[in-house]
């Protein structure tokens, strides 16, 4: 069974407009292509107001593997559709034959929901929205933070946060490309009674240094809703669970750094490098930072 332990964990590095200078900045979706780190970021307008606190979605260039420059201008911001008048949020990406597919969130304050939408494009910076995600979403509602994986035989899995019962679950959708359709099955696994995910539960990025083993660092909570992180081990298609972790591999801090801030952290991306996992996750949705995590 796969193990990791935490190497080192840094706070990224964000280089940003005066303009931009007090917005919130989290979900880091970060990806290496032609040998340089990218990202795409939530930023928040930072009110105590929700009808104004409303996200847009941010390109970034790395400068490292935690240093980035973050444009001037949003690359997906709201509207004019119904589905994300009042934010863009949770960016995830997967790219085929050229063509970045970008999955998020979009969020409706009157409805008071959520859903999970596309936008597609050659350019990082000149998307086309798909809209949703899902045409009819059944028993997923406000479907949300998308996780993309690929499987051997071509396929793709797409897993994806949803609300039933008063709890986030985590659901899971098949296609044989991209932009689906998308064909739903049965959740992939559950809370846990008992333990640090107990509750809540939602998607996190995944690994496939081992293809034949691949691994989802996914968020779980308690009935506090103190997130951590920990995560699965499936088979190649993602249908058989091999291990789960008992223990979270990150945790909130025990004393949160303001008074304000929540005890949360949650997972957005990762990167394999070598023996190593470099997991992008933000802190109390206000720090983002990167854990090396070394596979043993």
């Amino acid at each position: 069974m796969v193990r990791f332990s935490i190497e080192r964990d840094d706070e990224l590095i964000l280089h940003r407009s005066d303009e931009l200078r007090d917005f919130f900045v989290l979900s880091p979706c970060v990806w290496d292509e032609g040998g340089r780190y990218h990202a795409l970021l939530r930023v928040v307008y930072p009110s105590g107001d929700p009808e104004e606190k409303v996200s847009r979605i941010f390109y970034a260039a790395g400068r490292s593997a935690i240093e980035f420059k973050m444009d001037e201008q949003p690359t997906v911001e709201p509207g004019p559709s119904q589905d994300d008048r009042d934010g863009c949020e949770d960016p995830t990406l997967a790219s085929r034959d050229g063509v970045y597919h970008v999955y998020y969130t979009g969020w409706n304050q009157a409805r008071l929901g959520g859903n999970l939408l596309l936008a597609t494009g050659r350019d990082i910076h000149n998307l086309q929205k798909r809209g949703p995600v899902f045409p009819n979403i059944s028993r997923f509602h406000n479907p949300k933070e998308a996780t993309i994986a690929r499987v051997p035989d071509g396929s793709w899995r797409l897993f994806f946060e949803f609300a039933e019962d008063g709890k986030s679950k985590i659901g899971v959708a098949s296609a044989p490309k991209l932009d689906g359709p998308w064909t739903f099955g049965a959740p992939p696994f559950d809370a846990r009674p008992q333990m640090w995910d107990c509750w809540h539960l939602s998607t996190g990025p995944v690994s496939t240094a081992d293809p034949q083993r691949p691994v989802m660092f996914y968020n779980g909570s308690d009935r506090d809703a103190r997130w951590s992180i920990g995560w699965i081990e499936f088979d190649s298609t993602f249908n058989e669970i091999r291990a789960r972790s008992h223990e979270p591999v990150i945790t909130p801090p025990a004393q949160p750094e303001r008074a304000d801030f929540t005890q949360i952290t949650f997972a957005a991306s990762a990167l394999d490098e070598g023996q190593h996992v470099g997991l992008y996750y933000s802190v109390a949705d206000r720090v983002m930072r990167r854990a090396l995590l070394k596979r043993t």
